[in-house]
């Protein structure tokens, strides 16, 4: 009984896990798409070619890796085995596609610091297809490195397809060093350096401001308020949330690529799925929380949306042909001109004469 109610027990803890990780596929999916539909078509945004990467490399992760991790056997969700030249594939794809995501979010992140903080030095600044390319050069690299790890297993033995699981031999460190630390400390550096400058800028009074008068008012005005707050506590929302989203989604996989395989490999399913939730959270992030971004959405949903028809009212009851018939009827005397009584010439005279004397 108790082994029925285990067996159970597993199987809606699976059940539960594959549903949330489709949620996260087309979630991954939809959202990223989007962003992605919305950058092209909106010129002069801010970041475009840092943001249209993050949704290109997203949605080759949701195209190739995760469908994996549903369908693949063990340490999959799914319970489909991989022959060798697969495993290999996906091996390849994951110590590849990880760091290209990692690192570009690392990317977007110094894009904004230097246009944050140095906005009007661009020669500071690299081209973006530079910096881009070093990120693919970087995780080509470590998407090698997998290639240099143990064979896979024949099909009877767990094919040891991942990252966690060994696929990356004594190289596994160096891996989680390069793909996980460096974009870290690259993140923790900008996003700090944006929540300096913009608390600075909060404790500054404002320019303009007239010296201090011994008046009530100005007495008044120099009391602290009631209510205590952080300055700059705005400007450290979007470092706070960039910091944690991170840390939440990609310290868990970068600690279990430093502990035993053995251990790693026992907690693959989930610690993977938590990373790759990152890819469903990125176009809400970096794109929703925009607010040039959620305007341009707007504009584009209002064009694609199909306009309700216009009511035409009568012409009678048209606003604007009403109020020129009032205007008429006001401009029309009360009485006609063959009923209006004749006045004295004499007495036009003096009337209109009064107004110039006064």
């Amino acid at each position: 009984m108790a082994n029925n109610t285990g067996i159970s027990a597993t199987e809606l803890v699976g059940s539960v896990g594959l549903i949330l990780a489709i949620l996260v596929e087309v979630g991954a999916v939809l959202g990223n798409g989007t962003l992605l539909v919305v950058v092209l078509r909106t010129p002069g945004l801010q970041d475009a070619f840092y943001l249209a990467h993050l949704c290109v490399v997203d949605l080759l992760a949701a195209a190739s890796i995760m469908p994996l991790g549903l369908l693949a056997g063990p340490p999959g969700l799914g319970s489909v085995p991989l022959d060798p030249s697969s495993c290999r594939a996906a091996r390849f794809l994951s110590a590849a596609l990880l760091p290209a995501c990692t690192l570009g979010v690392a990317a977007l992140g110094l894009a904004r610091y230097r246009l944050i903080v140095h906005p009007l030095r661009p020669g500071a600044r690299p081209a973006p297809a530079l910096v881009l390319t070093a990120v693919w050069a970087a995780a080509a690299l470590l998407g090698a490195l997998s290639l240099l790890g143990p064979p896979p297993a024949p099909p009877p033995a767990p094919a040891r397809c991942s990252v966690l699981a060994g696929g990356l031999g004594p190289f596994r460190p160096l891996w989680a060093l390069l793909a996980f630390a460096l974009p870290a400390l690259l993140l923790l550096a900008a996003y700090g350096s944006i929540f300096l400058v913009a608390r600075r800028a909060a404790l500054q009074p404002p320019r303009g401001t007239r010296l201090r008068s011994d008046s009530l008012d100005s007495r008044l005005s120099f009391l602290p308020s009631l209510r205590p707050r952080l300055p700059g506590g705005k400007a450290a929302l979007a470092p706070a949330l960039a910091l944690g989203q991170f840390a939440a989604c990609w310290l868990p996989y970068g600690c279990a690529c430093l502990a035993p395989a053995a251990r790693a490999a026992a907690a693959e399913a989930a610690v993977t799925w938590v990373a790759y939730s990152a890819f469903a959270a990125h176009p809400f992030l970096y794109g929703l929380l925009q607010r040039p971004v959620r305007l341009a959405l707007g504009r584009l949903t209002r064009r694609a949306l199909p306009r309700p028809p216009k009511v035409r009212m009568p012409q009678a009851w048209h606003p604007r042909t009403l109020l020129q018939r009032l205007q008429g009827l006001r401009k029309d005397p009360a009485l006609g001109p063959s009923e209006a009584p004749e006045r004295n010439p004499e007495l036009a005279g003096q009337t209109s004469s009064v107004p110039e004397a006064t």
